[in-house]
């Protein structure tokens, strides 16, 4: 179990309510709507170290955070040592524009660290987390706007494998989830933050039956539109639940996710959404379907189908009528958003293990193994295996795609992939 538990940096997935931002931007850790999804097209399939790469930075470590673009640039969130740090990179050669300091206090647990929270941004702002609480603005130009050091104001985070939750920016609205347990009795609880103050419109407290490690969950929370308006959508301590942006105000509530009340159920592959039905992951067992929308204890009401082979670490991915779901091994599946039932699986990809989420895009579906080896398989109802691309370096990092390239993370680079030539360093 703990082997598995590390690997707890893989965030929101779902189609929510896409930010005003171009097409080609991938402005948060699932794109531009929020789903994993890219509508980009004459995008590559096959690369090495040494082909068809742009090119490629040099990074000091490890980190499980997925880069973000936003017009020429790309912004990183960074572990070196004990100091955790921000970078804007250019997007057309790879060179470092700015660096920010983020503070000290990183530490690795297995294979995560406190760089795992993904960066989001509206193009004019850019929000970052960290796993130790320092919750920073700035802006394009590397000015820092604001800062918060949340353990500071609310207590310390009590998850077991450390803090990776990524903020959700919609709009002027900050949301950020806190959900523990393992280690506290301090509760856990959901902000909803002035993105150009950094004041509280509101915090709301997030209780749970959920016992020993299960309140802990490594989710990042989805917005979602339903038939009575848009809703904050969180995942984790055993149960779903839908709130108000507006109050924070706990709407609906559905359990389900920890049928047998095991204490070690804590949940890393967020919820993903497809229009406004709610595909909630738990640990493999169920991955459940859940409509929206509801007031109070919507359970049996709103629950749709659930799944017995959902994932634990990689979030999935869905175009609206599939859903594809990866788990840690690489065997994939592709479902009927409507109905739950398999069209294909399992498929194994290529053995490993698998932490990355996949990404969808240009007709493809794309899985990066903690090897570094990329498989792009046929998008759709039916499997195909189209290319395997290996680039010999730890990934834990989820893809993002932009102006006709893939940029992926690995251990020790940034690459910068499409562009048909020789592989180039930046420096």
């Amino acid at each position: 179990m703990s082997l598995r538990i590390c690997r707890c940096w893989t965030f929101v997935l779902g189609i929510a309510i896409a930010p005003s931002l171009p097409a080609s931007d991938w402005p948060q850790w699932r794109g531009p709507e929020a789903n994993g999804t890219s509508r980009e097209t004459g995008l590559p399939f096959r690369w090495s170290t040494t082909e068809n790469v742009a090119w490629s930075l040099a990074l000091p470590g490890p980190s499980g955070s997925t880069p973000i673009v936003s017009g020429d640039r790309i912004f990183l969130n960074v572990a070196d040592g004990n100091d955790l740090s921000f970078w804007c990179v250019g997007r057309a050669k790879g060179e470092v524009i700015w660096k920010r300091p983020l503070g000290t206090g990183n530490v690795t647990m297995r294979k995560h660290n406190m760089s795992s929270p993904s960066p989001t941004t509206d193009g004019k702002s850019v929000f970052v987390m960290t796993g130790t609480g320092i919750l920073k603005a700035f802006g394009m130009d590397g000015k820092e706007i604001w800062t918060r050091d949340l353990p500071k104001e609310y207590g310390p985070f009590g998850l077991n494998w450390g803090y990776a939750s990524s903020p959700l920016l919609d709009g002027d609205s900050l949301y950020v989830q806190v959900l523990h347990g393992m280690k506290t009795d301090q509760p856990s609880y959901l902000l909803g933050i002035d993105a150009a103050t950094r004041n509280n419109r509101w915090r709301v407290e997030r209780k749970t039956a959920a016992i020993s490690e299960s309140p802990d969950a490594y989710t990042t929370p989805l917005m979602v539109a339903a038939a009575g308006g848009r809703e904050i959508v969180v995942t984790g301590g055993d149960v779903i639940t839908g709130h108000d942006p507006a109050t924070g105000k706990e709407l609906w509530r559905a359990n389900g996710l920890n049928p047998s009340n095991d204490p070690y159920y804590r949940i890393v592959a967020s919820s993903v959404a497809a229009k406004d039905v709610v595909f909630a992951s738990s640990r493999v067992r169920p991955l459940l379907a859940v409509r929206a929308g509801g007031r109070g204890d919507v359970t049996t009401s709103h629950r749709l189908w659930s799944f017995d082979q959902g994932p634990d670490v990689p979030t999935p991915a869905t175009d609206g009528a599939h859903l594809y779901v990866v788990n840690d091994k690489g065997i994939v599946w592709c479902l009927d958003t409507a109905t739950g039932k398999p069209f294909y699986g399992p498929q194994r990809l290529r053995p490993g293990t698998y932490s990355a989420s996949p990404v969808v895009a240009d007709g493809r579906v794309y899985v990066t193994s903690e090897d570094g080896v990329t498989s792009v398989y046929k998008a759709g109802p039916v499997f195909e295996l189209l290319a395997e691309n290996p680039l010999e370096d730890m990934t834990l990092s989820s893809l993002a795609v932009s102006s006709g390239r893939l940029y992926l993370r690995t251990a020790h680079k940034l690459w910068a992939i499409g562009g048909g030539g020789k592989a180039t360093a930046a420096r």
